[in-house]
């Protein structure tokens, strides 16, 4: 069973951040080797990687980072000095990274070990907040978990059963409605009451992770011109106008359904804190278009705080040296604040 979230009774100056490897064969290594060795994280958290030591050494030499694995069995035993990597082994599997290598199920549950391990600590509260490195669905299935991706896993592991994707920058934030199912399967899948459920935990995870007093939210609608009184779907009529009205009444500050094609471009410009999208790609084109480096997945609800990349493995650059570490940088930072705000400490500025 999962632990309650508590307050961790004892603590290091800076928050203990766990930072799970991901896929071996993609660009988790390398860009996590270069986000620990050049961007001064050390200043700001722990960083405690949770992955496998063979693979890493092989990312310090094939990269030339001049950082030293510092093996140890529990966090409180991490170096705070910002030459060591500090590693949780979770996997040993003495893979070739000198030839081109297929996921096999071995990977993939290694993989899923390297989260599942940074859940535990989270849950546990031996970390502060949980980063997770990019993963392929592919590997999850063929270590037989019926899982889609990070959220669905980490929300079933935590026991969470209201959750909600966000991918969070700068200058737009998008939460969703629904996640990883087909296109096809969206419009009946949209309930009054999920896109409620939404709309609170938004509210909710802004106030208490990223402190916002009293948060500003617009909502998408389905259809093109949010259906046009009906012309061009009812969703809107019947569905998530219905929501919207009963979140107002409850008191919170939101506007919709607005047309897909403006609400984005509505929500900067009016300064909206978050934009509810009722689809994936609805919600990520618009986002990947302005955060595609410094984008930061965020998983809201949940009783521990998580932050992720927001892309994927990039196979095809995996082991290259081209890999831009930007998203996990900003991961991390973003981890740094939530922690923050979320164990009483002084809330960061955010950057």
């Amino acid at each position: 069973m999962p632990l309650p979230f508590v307050q961790k009774t004892e603590l290091f100056d800076n928050p203990v951040i766990g930072i799970t490897m991901g896929d071996p064969l993609g660009i988790g290594p390398e860009i996590l080797v270069k986000a620990l060795y050049g961007f001064a994280l050390h200043h700001e958290c722990l960083p405690v990687v949770i992955g496998d030591p063979d693979t890493l050494q092989a990312a310090l030499s094939r990269f030339s980072i001049p950082l030293r694995i510092h093996r140890i069995d529990h966090p409180k035993q991490g170096e705070k000095d910002p030459g060591y990597l500090n590693l949780l082994a979770a996997s040993s599997l003495k893979l070739d990274m000198s030839s081109r290598m297929s996921m096999t199920s071995s990977i993939g549950r290694a993989m899923a070990d390297y989260i599942y391990t940074g859940i535990d600590l989270a849950l546990s509260r031996q970390i502060d907040a949980l980063v997770t490195g990019p993963i392929t669905k592919t590997g999850l299935k063929m270590a037989g978990s019926r899982f889609h991706g990070h959220t669905e896993l980490i929300a079933h592991r935590t026991g969470t059963r209201k959750f909600a994707m966000m991918l969070a920058g700068q200058t737009l934030k998008v939460v969703l409605v629904t996640i990883h199912i087909p296109l096809a399967r969206v419009p009946e899948t949209l309930t009054r009451e999920k896109i409620l459920e939404i709309i609170h935990l938004t509210c909710t995870d802004l106030k208490t992770r990223f402190n916002i007093k009293s948060p500003r939210l617009a909502v998408a609608g389905l259809n093109p011109h949010a259906g046009e009184d009906g012309l061009f779907g009812n969703e809107e009529q019947q569905i998530i106008a219905p929501a919207v009205k009963a979140a107002q009444k409850q008191g919170l500050d939101i506007q919709g359904p607005l047309p897909p094609d403006t609400v984005f471009n509505h929500a900067i410009k009016t300064g909206c804190d978050a934009v509810v999208c009722m689809y994936h790609d609805q919600g990520l084109i618009p986002f990947k278009l302005i955060h595609f480096k410094d984008g930061v997945n965020v998983t809201l609800g949940l009783p521990i705080v998580r932050t992720s990349v927001d892309h994927g493995t990039a196979y095809d650059i995996a082991w290259k040296g081209c890999a831009d570490p930007a998203s996990l940088v900003a991961a991390v930072k973003m981890a740094v604040f939530q922690a923050r705000n979320r164990t009483g400490r002084e809330p960061m500025a955010h950057e």
